[in-house]
């Protein structure tokens, strides 16, 4: 009941809830002290000429069965959380129960990840046990973003790229700090500092040209001046600055689509892209195996001559 602002709500709940109980026994006594409205043992209601209602008593089972079920949501009512904010006499929570089933989950995983102590990125991601375990970590945790190929897709980075394609994820512990805490790029819209439509499209051709990308030279060197207002972030020769978070422009890696109309909308619109943290959903084991995975997939060449 946390979400609700006013008391008036676990209230207004638990009296439906009792009131719901207590209209079930009532229906259930009511129709078991009926009595018969005619002298034929029926309720008197005829149709179809000679089709009449009996007026038999409930079969004894199915009394039982109701009284039970009534029984058991009263008792079920007294001890688990359902009357409003009452929490019940067991004071369970399904947050609780999950942190309870994680705890016990990583002490029967703690054998497994033991051998791994002291590992370094490279050995681990060299040791087919911890690469079959950190496959299977990233599957359950990564894939649905990345793929399950790591290849990602747009707006989702290709984790097979090499290090130097990437901005804060080369080494094996940018990548684990990325895997607990998450990451946040944000490009502002910059269409009002470059100019008009014109100066936009020009500025999208010349950053095509610093990859070697097919463009329009005369746009792009009428946009190369406009290049002022991205340098503070790309630098003057457009490779980026990891620091900041801007990527390299002068290599052929599009995370949001390649183009001038891909370009020219990333510079009206801007751009914020959001890994979120994985380290409430993680043991610090867990991490270290995953991230040495995941390291591993843009390494074939060091951890296949380990």
């Amino acid at each position: 009941m946390s979400d609700f602002v006013s008391s008036g709500w676990a209230i207004y709940i638990t009296v439906v809830t009792l009131a719901g109980l207590l209209a079930c026994l009532a229906l259930l006594i009511l129709a078991s002290r009926s009595k018969v409205q005619a002298g034929d043992n029926t309720t008197g209601h005829v149709w179809d000429v000679d089709l009449r209602e009996l007026n038999n008593p409930l079969p004894r089972w199915w009394m039982w069965l109701f009284v039970g079920t009534i029984v058991f949501a009263a008792v079920y009512l007294a001890l688990y959380p359902g009357l409003g904010s009452f929490a019940g006499t067991l004071g369970w929570t399904s947050h609780s129960q999950y942190e309870t089933e994680r705890e016990r989950l990583r002490q029967d995983m703690a054998p497994v990840y033991a051998r791994f102590k002291g590992m370094s990125a490279q050995q681990l991601a060299a040791d087919p046990k911890a690469t079959e375990i950190g496959q299977r970590l990233f599957l359950n945790n990564c894939a649905q973003c990345h793929g399950s190929d790591a290849r990602g897709s747009k707006g989702f980075p290709d984790l097979t790229q090499p290090p130097a394609a990437r901005l804060a994820t080369e080494t094996p512990e940018q990548i684990a700090a990325v895997i607990v805490d998450g990451r946040t790029g944000v490009m502002p819209p910059m269409g009002a500092a470059v100019g008009n439509a014109d100066d936009i499209r020009n500025l999208a051709n010349y950053v095509l040209s610093l990859s070697g990308s097919p463009h329009n030279d005369v746009a792009a060197q009428l946009g190369k001046a406009k290049f002022v207002a991205c340098v503070a972030c790309h630098g003057a020769d457009g490779k980026g600055n990891k620091a900041v978070g801007a990527p390299n422009l002068t290599d052929k890696y599009w995370l949001y689509g390649w183009g001038e109309q891909a370009i020219v909308a990333q510079i009206v619109n801007g751009r914020t892209n959001v890994m979120p943290p994985q380290g409430r959903l993680l043991t610090p084991e867990q991490v270290q195996v995953l991230a040495a995975y995941v390291w591993g997939l843009s390494q074939p060449a060091r951890v296949a001559g380990r």
